[in-house]
């Protein structure tokens, strides 16, 4: 069963490979962002909650992204296997989903650094045009992601539960390497 989280820097290709990679597997691509957005439509009760943080201009705190995650992993789609995009984002959230996957016997997750080069994922960013992209926020962003996020690479690798793949190739280049992993 295929069980994987995928990090890396923003710009690098997770949401892009993640998905193509579910397709590929026929596993749910799962998406933070998108389960906390599908939550709020559905007006589920943790989507009610999460929206009265985000009007607020609040983060949605752990716990309420955590029950969300939970609540998402235990639907039946998701127990043949699935990709992760966007949690965990910090170590205590990687732990939490361990017990998580315990309890609902999961077995365990391997994490996918897709490890790409400032310069490239600026360049990458910029090129999208958006308009919240700009090379200075992009900048902050790549600092918040190393201060942040970067030290789930060493908590999954210590655990010898990672594979980095170089994300500074073309995504197709980078879909194929993916793939010869999960073959493996």
């Amino acid at each position: 069963m295929t069980r994987l989280i995928f990090l890396g820097p923003p710009g690098a290709g997770k949401g892009t490979q993640s998905k193509i990679l579910a397709d590929f597997l026929n596993i749910p691509h799962i998406s933070t962002g998108d389960i906390l957005r599908q939550a709020i439509t559905d007006q589920t009760p943790l989507g009610v909650k999460a929206q009265g943080y985000m009007d607020q201009g609040e983060l949605v705190p752990d716990q309420l992204v955590e029950d969300l995650v939970k609540e998402r992993l235990d639907k039946s789609d998701a127990q043949n296997g699935w990709i992760l995009d966007g949690f965990p984002r910090k170590v205590t959230q990687a732990t939490f989903l361990e017990e998580l996957l315990a309890k609902l016997g999961q077995g365990e997750a391997t994490a996918v650094n897709l490890d790409a080069e400032d310069d490239v994922v600026i360049t990458r960013l910029l090129g999208r045009g958006r308009k919240d992209d700009s090379e200075e926020v992009i900048r902050r962003r790549l600092e918040v992601y190393r201060d942040e996020t970067a030290p789930l690479i060493n908590y999954y690798g210590d655990r010898e539960k990672l594979v980095t793949v170089n994300g500074n190739q073309s995504p197709e280049e980078v879909t194929t390497e993916l793939k010869n992993i999960i073959a493996a």
